[in-house]
């Protein structure tokens, strides 16, 4: 709105929501330009560069997703202080001309939306949903569709028994320590293990254009996980034990011992499922 006084227009905060193809970014988070692979954010706070603020915009990104992972929807804050005099943007404004900016990435701003000045992004998300997108009935990864590449994970080794990971998701529900479920990483000081995950549902989904090629028998699954928050590559184990389970090389009550030992060096090697089946759902307010 109109400034009082002459004193000069404060800068307005922003939610906005956005999406990403994670495959060819380090992540979301920023990186040091001088890598093979840069984050989203580098791409992001390059594309506010031309909005012509008076002070460099940071994004405060709600969610941190890994190397290879996607998001159907993101989010973060960020301020945006404009030269005397000039209106601040519309969120629908903010929306256009970022996504002008960004292309050709496959990067997408969804909407903005103005908040108040003490909004927080990541502190004030409620909960964050994730899917994880399996495909049975590959042989070999030769024969996941061009079209599915990057974007789901077909483990070998025949069809999955789904009413068994189905049994076996139901220990992860609720309140625990999953130490057993987070990869060590350089993160200090290293966050409390305790997390809550309030829903795990293991549906059937469709693949891209999947009912023209239905004769290949291929079989989608979509593993789905609501959370307050997650610890790093959480959800990427949590799946990877899921389809051992699925596979018969874990019982259901192996993912309780699992929880119960409380260590990331007791996770069964190789089992971690790999970034390119992953998409952040969405962050809820």
């Amino acid at each position: 709105g109109p400034c009082r006084g002459g004193m000069g227009c404060g800068p307005a905060r922003y939610l906005v929501f956005f999406q990403y193809f994670g495959t060819r970014y380090s992540g979301v988070m920023e990186t040091k330009s001088d890598q093979a692979l840069i984050g989203v954010q580098n791409y992001l706070e390059k594309a506010a560069e031309k909005l012509g603020a008076s002070v460099p915009v940071r994004f405060h990104i709600s969610s941190r997703t890994d190397s290879g992972v996607h998001a159907l929807c993101n989010s973060a804050h960020l301020d945006i202080q404009r030269a005397p005099g000039k209106p601040h943007f519309t969120g629908q404004q903010l929306t256009h001309s970022l996504n002008c900016h960004l292309r050709p990435e496959p990067i997408s701003i969804l909407s903005a939306h103005r908040v108040a000045s003490t909004f927080h992004a990541r502190l004030q998300a409620l909960s964050r949903t994730y899917i994880y997108r399996l495909l049975v009935g590959c042989a070999h990864p030769s024969q996941v569709p061009v079209f599915e590449r990057d974007l789901c994970w077909a483990p070998a080794g025949g069809p999955l028994n789904i009413p068994a990971m189905q049994e076996a998701a139901q220990f992860l529900l609720g309140t625990h320590n999953f130490s057993t479920f987070r990869s060590l990483s350089n993160e200090k000081p290293l966050r409390s293990p305790v997390r809550t995950i309030f829903q795990v549902e293991i549906q059937p989904s469709p693949g891209f254009l999947s009912h023209h090629y239905e004769h290949r028998g291929l079989e989608f699954w979509e593993v789905k996980f609501r959370g307050k928050s997650f610890l790093y590559r959480q959800v990427r184990r949590m799946v990877g034990a899921l389809v051992a389970v699925g596979q018969g090389k874990l019982a259901p009550h192996h993912i309780k011992e699992l929880l119960e030992i409380k260590d990331a060096l007791a996770f069964p090697p190789n089992t971690m499922a790999p970034p390119s089946g992953l998409f952040l759902k969405s962050v809820e307010y």
